[in-house]
């Protein structure tokens, strides 16, 4: 009876050392899982750390071009005020009969910002789709690698005019580049109308994708969306980001700059078609360059909340398989323990 007893113990024993031989080795791989996991929390952490401070810069370049775009604003008003009346033409301001329209689409060169460029072209996708539905021809000016290697690959469905790359760093360069090439095909009525599709930086968790009409200009510089909404860019406002207790925090600054109005006793030696001439170019140009600036301004917002959510997610995952760790070895220890009672016991 003793020798048919320890028979099955025996046998017993090899499905018992079988089981946790499985289960070292899954142990084995949600550890390495674990590191993985931590590893690409150290990433993420480091990638919003960057795209934070990125932000930052690119906020007070939105800021520092407003003084020359409101003063401009000033001028124009002002010089509107002294030919109301007179029958001045400028090309930027002419108005015909819509047949073609330019649509300039900003999207960013890199992902990993959540659904920053998604919106965007889905946006040019509606208001092309929009256009199509008139009966007006509508042509894209490509400006980012995204929306770049989105619409090439769709160049059946799409008429692509040019595209730009302005990289991470915007300056006067790139925004003269597309504001001429824009320039050009307006005042050669290649186009009659120009708008800009790109994501109004609101705040860090907050930005709208937009479309604004570029040209025809308004003689008073006035700047409003295809809906007739002026665009006011007194709504800026600079986010300082701070830690408190070991988290980001926001802190809203808001930014006024100081415009001195228009002297009336001011007199124009020059033509006031000279001079509309010579201020749209440089007007337009700084609405470019305006808009360039928010939607990187808007990509990085984009990106720090996308890396932020992933260094989240990520410390939730290591918990929980830090979690399933434990107790695969809690009931590894129990069994061996119980194996070695069975065996003294036998």
């Amino acid at each position: 009876r003793r020798g048919a007893a320890r028979a099955p113990a025996a046998a017993a024993a090899p499905r018992a050392r079988g089981r946790l031989v499985v289960a070292a080795a899954n142990l084995k791989e949600i550890r390495e899982r674990i590191n993985s996991v931590g590893n690409t929390k150290k990433i993420t952490d480091a990638m919003k750390l960057v795209a934070a401070a990125k932000v930052r810069r690119a906020q007070e370049a939105v800021i520092a071009g407003r003084p020359f775009a409101e003063n401009l604003v000033q001028v124009l008003y002002g010089v509107n005020q002294r030919i109301r009346g007179e029958n001045v033409d400028t090309p930027l301001a002419e108005v015909r009969p819509v047949k073609r329209v330019c649509l300039v689409v900003c999207t960013g060169d890199r992902g990993l910002c959540g659904g920053f460029n998604n919106f965007i072209i889905k946006k040019t996708e509606e208001r092309y789709a929009e256009l199509a539905a008139q009966g007006v021809e509508a042509e894209l000016v490509l400006v980012g690698k995204k929306g770049q290697q989105y619409f090439e690959r769709r160049a059946d469905q799409y008429a692509i005019r040019r595209a730009f790359e302005v990289g991470q760093s915007i300056t006067i360069k790139e925004s003269q580049a597309i504001a001429d090439a824009l320039f050009s095909a307006f005042t050669q009525a290649e186009i009659d109308k120009v708008e800009l599709i790109y994501t109004k930086f609101k705040s860090l968790i907050s930005s709208d994708p937009i479309v604004q009409t570029l040209l025809p200009m308004s003689k008073e510089g006035e700047v409003c969306d295809i809906d007739g909404n002026c665009l006011d860019p007194t709504d800026d406002e600079l986010f300082k980001l701070t830690s408190k207790e070991g988290e980001f925090s926001v802190e809203r600054e808001k930014v006024s700059t100081e415009v001195q109005p228009f002297d009336d006793l001011v007199i124009f030696e020059q033509e006031p078609e000279q001079i509309l001439d010579a201020l749209l170019p440089l007007y337009m140009n700084s609405q470019v360059l305006r808009a360039l600036q928010e939607s990187l301004a808007s990509e990085l917002a984009a990106r720090m909340n996308a890396m932020n959510n992933a260094s989240d997610n990520a410390k939730e995952l290591k918990k929980n398989l830090t979690l399933v760790y434990n107790r695969g070895r809690q009931a590894k220890i129990t069994a061996q323990i119980i194996e070695i009672v069975s065996g003294a016991s036998a």
